[in-house]
């Protein structure tokens, strides 16, 4: 058997129609190698800051991978099992244990995008040619953990071998930036940047919420007591983040709401809350007017406003308790971001300063509210498939949904938005893939000129995103 036909197929997520595929594998040849951009992500800023070794292969593929994390708790199997480290610091299962179990399960990622990312990171970095499994799972755990100990296989090394010439890590509003503080220092803070997220600040609903906010007042010698002091500690932190290389905010929140509300009920609002007086739609009203202020500072300021709405977190709290945030138990909800989105465009959609990319889990939306937006609002991009729908059909039905109403300039390219660092190229490799079949099926069905086609590849491979994100 050819092992094309069983692991990574050169023509994986191509069309099948001869003419079809000739023009897609074309147009695909043309931006195969272009630099990546990726200016949203999760991935550590101390991983660039002290280039050193990853540890072993379940440290680089196991357990900082919710989407793996999530589908192997559904098969019963523990995060204790898997390695995860404990709240309190300990550790369950060895690198290697947590390795065989991840093997003798790699079956139940077949048709997942997890599985196309897995497979294209274990061959693009370590030449492995089929699938992990268990009669080769210890000899790929020796292999991977060993080349990770090699130079070339330093993260700096591996952001040159994928060709990624701009990386955005996220940081919330109290982080110190230290490690961007030695990535500046090295002269690599143009390279790999840093996002301000204010949730901690923003969301009454946050565990820490009410000392994070006296912590910032302190850490900005402002009063936090009052709405303008409040605004004005943001206004302070934003420029910190803008030192060390951030051009862009992102808010992660329940819904799509904003409101725009008069100076003395804001204040009123913000009095209940740090009373511990609030009423039942408090911290939503809260989250729904911050959003509004952040707009606002990213019109002064020039800051790219990112939005990703509709996700329920954290819905174990067991979970939570006993390993901590962002392990897999999170939810998609609905969204509606004609209604909620229109305080904040009503008082800030036409500025020319300001740019606003959204994001949502919500697909019933797509074609009827945010390709319309995004096709009037010169403020709105639109941001790529997230989370649950960043695979190859969610791709497509994204482009489907959106491309004849906002058109392709209206889209955001992409981001890869992941946490571990040998998703990168693949993730970017499936949407460049994905791109390449929609557009072949325009230039063969006669809507779309071979030579726009090759164009607008480029677009959305790459300069979509350094527009959006006002790169360089």
């Amino acid at each position: 058997m050819n092992l094309s036909d069983t692991f990574l197929h050169p023509d994986r997520l191509l069309p099948t129609e001869v003419p079809v595929l000739k023009m897609a594998r074309e147009l695909y040849e043309g931006v195969t190698d272009l630099p990546i951009i990726s200016p949203h992500g999760h991935t550590l800023p101390q991983w660039f800051a002290n280039n050193q070794p990853m540890g072993d292969a379940a440290d680089l593929f196991l357990t900082p991978d919710h989407y793996v994390l999530r589908m192997l708790f559904s098969h019963g199997v523990s995060y204790e099992d898997l390695g995860v480290p404990r709240s309190d610091g300990k550790r369950g299962a060895s690198g290697k244990a947590a390795w065989g179990i991840f093997a003798n399960n790699y079956h139940r990622f077949l048709g997942t995008p997890s599985r196309l990312w897995i497979d294209h990171s274990m061959n693009w970095a370590f030449g492995i040619e089929a699938p992990l499994a268990p009669h080769n799972a210890d000899e790929y755990f020796e292999l991977i953990t060993s080349r990770l100990q090699e130079d070339d296989c330093r993260p700096l090394a591996l952001l040159d071998k994928a060709g990624v010439d701009y990386i955005a890590t996220t940081e919330f509003a109290l982080d110190p930036l230290s490690h961007h503080a030695e990535l500046k220092q090295s002269g690599l803070s143009s390279r790999i940047t840093t996002t301000y997220r204010p949730d901690d600040i923003t969301d009454p609903d946050h565990a820490d919420f009410q000392s994070n906010i006296r912590a910032v007042g302190e850490l900005t010698n402002q009063d936090i007591a009052g709405w303008d002091g409040l605004i004005e500690a943001h206004r302070i932190r934003r420029s910190f983040f803008r030192q060390h290389g951030a051009s862009a905010t992102d808010h992660g929140v329940p819904s799509a709401r904003t409101v725009d509300l008069p100076n003395a009920a804001k204040q009123d609002l913000l009095t209940r809350i740090l009373c511990g007086d609030q009423r039942p739609d408090d911290s939503e009203l809260f989250r729904a007017q911050m959003l509004t202020e952040m707009a606002g500072l990213s019109c002064e300021d020039g800051m790219v406003m990112q939005i990703h709405a509709g996700s329920r977190r954290n819905t174990d709290p067991r979970l939570v308790k006993n390993f901590g945030t962002n392990l897999g138990a999170d939810i998609p909800t609905p969204v509606d971001p004609v209604a909620g989105l229109e305080p904040m465009l009503q008082r800030y959609g036409f500025v020319e300063n300001f740019r606003v990319l959204f994001f949502g889990l919500d697909e019933t939306v797509y074609t009827r509210e945010l390709a319309p937006l995004a096709g009037y609002w010169p403020a709105l991009r639109l941001g790529p498939p997230w989370w649950f729908h960043d695979s190859p059909r969610g791709i497509a039905r994204y482009l489907d949904g959106m491309v004849e109403t906002a058109g392709f300039h209206n889209l955001a390219g992409f981001n890869d938005d992941t946490r571990a660092l040998l998703s990168i190229p693949a993730r970017h490799d499936v949407w460049r893939r994905c791109v390449c079949s929609f557009l072949a099926h325009m230039v063969t069905g006669k809507t779309l000129g071979k030579l726009d086609a090759s164009e607008i590849a480029h677009w959305l491979c790459l300069d979509a995103a350094k527009d959006a994100y006002r790169i360089g």
